[in-house]
């Protein structure tokens, strides 16, 4: 069986559609297209990283999160802005781009407070909070626990910053093994379908907005 490399978005979107991940993540027909929000998004990202790092003033369409940010700054523990973590097949930390990486994962903001044992994860949203995707913390969590072994619990946060909200969930160390094999399971259907070749659509209300337009749920078919 075909051995993938995954993260957090690429399993979403597998699971979304494997007709779509198919043809823009493994044969790469529809390459990605930058919209104003992605822009927006990538622009607060780059302004929260300088913050946090090196206090770089934020621009001023982004100074709404700066008491958010300071919130941030003063937990105890060390601050890594946009840190990447990777994993190979048995759970071994590795570098991101390392051949053998199974895993990959980027926290937007990683505090490890070595003194307590603790650490948080947070994830910059700047769109919509009506559905908050809580696997995503739970994925960083998890790569935590493997990259700092001496973590014993992971409090994670999605934080819309535009509507002003946030979402929470707390991780245990002795949860990992058994959220694992979950996650394993779910990979080994991406794993199948590169085997078999077989990649079904899986139509939704959403496929007007997809980018494949040669598939027939596409309405902007030509």
């Amino acid at each position: 069986m075909k051995q993938v490399t995954w993260s957090h978005s690429a399993l979403k979107d597998f699971e979304g559609c494997p007709r779509r991940y198919h043809e823009v993540k493994v044969l790469n027909n529809y390459p990605f297209q930058e919209t104003e929000a992605t822009y927006y998004g990538k622009e607060f990202h780059s302004a929260a990283e300088h913050y946090i790092k090196d206090g770089t003033p934020l621009p001023s369409q982004f100074e709404y999160a700066k008491d958010t940010l300071d919130a941030l700054l003063s937990k105890p523990g060390r601050k890594l802005c946009e840190h990447k973590m990777g994993l190979t097949v048995d759970l071994k930390p590795c570098g991101f781009m390392d051949r053998n990486v199974w895993v990959r994962g980027i926290a937007d903001l990683l505090i490890i407070d070595d003194d307590n044992l603790t650490a948080r994860v947070v994830d910059y949203k700047t769109g919509n909070n009506k559905y908050p995707d809580m696997d995503q913390l739970k994925l960083m969590a998890l790569m935590v626990f493997a990259h700092f072994p001496h973590i014993r619990r992971v409090e994670g946060a999605l934080l819309f910053v535009v509507k002003d909200d946030i979402a929470k969930a707390s991780f245990m160390v002795g949860e990992a093994e058994e959220y694992w094999w979950d996650y394993r399971e779910r990979v080994a259907r991406i794993e199948q379908a590169h085997d078999s070749g077989v990649w079904n659509p899986k139509p939704t209300p959403l496929c007007g907005w997809c980018p494949c337009t040669d598939c027939e749920y596409n309405k902007k078919r030509n």
